[in-house]
Order: C-alpha cells, then structure tokens, then sequence
C-alpha cells in the first residue's frame, strides 16, 4: 500500500470512529426511553466485550490473564466502561445528548487535572496553569449558571461531568499500568470490556427491571451502542493509533461533540443554547494551550 493509500486509510477510519462515539450520545438517549441507566451500561459492554472477543480469536490472539493483569484491566473497566457509561446513561435522563457530548469533551481537561494532581509536576508551567485557567472558564460557560439549572437538570450536569472525570483518571492510569504490555489493544480492550460486563452484572439485578418491549430504535441503539461503540470502534481506534500515532488519534476528543451536537439538532430537535459550543470551544483552547500546541509568548519561526 502506497503512503498516499494509508494516509487515506487511517482518515477515514478517524472519520468514522468519530461519527460513531459522536453517535453514541444520540443512542443512549434513545435506549434510555425504555431502560434503566445500568441496564444500558450492561447492555453496551456485554455486545462490545463479545464482539471483541471474537475479533481476537479471528486475529488469533491471546491474553494471558495473570492476577496482576485481571486487577489493572478491573480498574481499567471501572474508569472507562462501567462507571461512566452508567453515569452518561443517568444523566441523559435529565439533560440532552448535545449537552452529555459536550461534557465528554472535558476529558482532556480532567487527564491534565490528574496528571498534574496524582502523576506528579512539582512545577506545573506557566502554559498548564494558563490552559487549566481558560479551560474552566471554558467549563463555566458550558454549564451556564445565568440561565438557571432545576434540580433535574443539575444533577444531570454533575452526572455527566463525573463521568468525564472518570476518563481523565482512566487514560493516564491505562498509560501507566497497561499501554506498554505486549498484547495488543484489541485484546486489552477485550479482557477490559469482560471485566465490565462482570462488575455490571452484579450490581444491575438491583435496578429497575430493562422493559423487553423497546421496538426496532431501542433495539437498533442497543445494538450500535454495543456492536460499533463499544466493540469495533476499540479496533478502529487501535489501527489509528498504530497508523498514525497516539496524538492523532487523542485527537478525536476534539471531533466526537460536532457529531454529537449536530446529531441531537438534527435528529432529536434539540435546542442548542450559544453558550454550550462556545464554552467548549473556550475548553478546547484551555487545553490546547495546557498540552502545549499552543505556546503563549513564543512567535512562530518563520519558514
């Protein structure tokens, strides 16, 4: 394959992982008619855990499950499946998917909050410090105070927030305790959506009974939900990573809210408030400048 095909290759795929974890907002709110927030969150992790397993034996891999392995991937599937997907689910229950995928944009934030915290700079630069700054603002304008939040629609605020701290603790503990093993990330994420599926599994006999009657759209989003947001999207995922580097495919944190929020306008009729986009777009800039693409008082060389 020529450099010009590959390239080719690994946009489209970033093109179509972002349009399906962009979707995921969309389904969820869908799915939530019909079921309980757990429910949902078992729903997902089980069609995902059993499609990558199957993946994994078609690509003839195995993982070696010793204790210390089953232990980081059980932390790993609290902080990125099990906790956050049942936090989203909940909170859509009182606020728009536009405004859940919104939320999911802060995660880069919260990964510098944690990095910062708990990974250790004794000396946070003065780039950081400015970008936390600029990011909470951005996260202020996002949650819009002024316009005055009920208390449903507060508490679907704190639910999706939380569930995007739980992803800014998952990636630098998943960097630190998993990223350099030698299996691949397809059966990494296999044996972290089983543990999911588990932990899940224990705690929702204790929820609300799934009701069985949810039609072809509760059916069809359970289904994407699971198949593709859960399952294939992890591949996707790693063949961008592999094709053109962790950065690039960091990237798509950037991308996933237009999808998300034009999904919500379109299909949902949403209503879109100024202040949502923008503040994200001052949250993304917050973290543009803490991770250091942007460089405050530093002219670009000229070429």
């Amino acid at each position: 394959m020529t450099r010009t095909h590959a390239s080719a290759g690994w946009r489209l795929q970033f093109l179509l992982l972002s349009a399906t974890w962009g979707s995921s907002f969309l389904l969820i709110k869908v799915l939530g008619r019909h079921w309980p927030a757990v429910w949902i969150a078992l729903g997902r992790v089980a069609l995902g855990a059993i499609t990558l397993v199957v993946l994994t034996l078609w690509r003839r891999e195995r993982l070696r499950l010793e204790p210390r392995l089953v232990a980081h991937l059980t932390v790993a599937a609290l902080l990125f499946n099990a906790i956050p997907f049942t936090l989203f689910a909940y909170g859509e229950k009182h606020v728009s998917s536009i405004v859940a995928g919104l939320w999911n944009a802060t995660t880069p934030l919260w990964v510098l909050v944690v990095i910062l915290l708990a990974f250790g700079e004794e000396h946070p630069s003065r780039e950081r410090v400015a970008g936390l700054g600029v990011g909470f603002v951005g996260v202020a304008m996002l949650l819009g105070p002024w316009r005055g939040l009920g208390h449903g629609e507060l508490v679907g605020h704190l639910a999706c927030a939380a569930a995007a701290f739980c992803y800014g603790v998952g990636f630098p503990y998943t960097r630190r305790y998993l990223a350099s093993r030698g299996e691949s990330g397809v059966a990494l994420s296999a044996g972290q959506l089983v543990c999911a599926t588990i932990l899940l599994a224990l705690i929702a006999p204790f929820a609300s009974a799934p009701s069985t009657n949810i039609g072809l759209d509760g059916l069809g989003s359970v289904l994407a939900l699971g198949v593709l947001g859960s399952g294939i999207a992890y591949a996707l995922n790693y063949s961008i990573v592999r094709a053109a580097g962790s950065a690039v495919a960091s990237t798509v944190t950037y991308v996933i809210p237009i999808f998300s929020t034009l999904l919500g306008v379109v299909v949902l009729g949403e209503s879109l408030s100024w202040n949502q986009p923008a503040g994200a777009l001052v949250l993304l800039l917050g973290v543009a400048i803490s991770d250091r693409r942007l460089r405050l008082g530093r002219r670009p060389a000229l070429t």
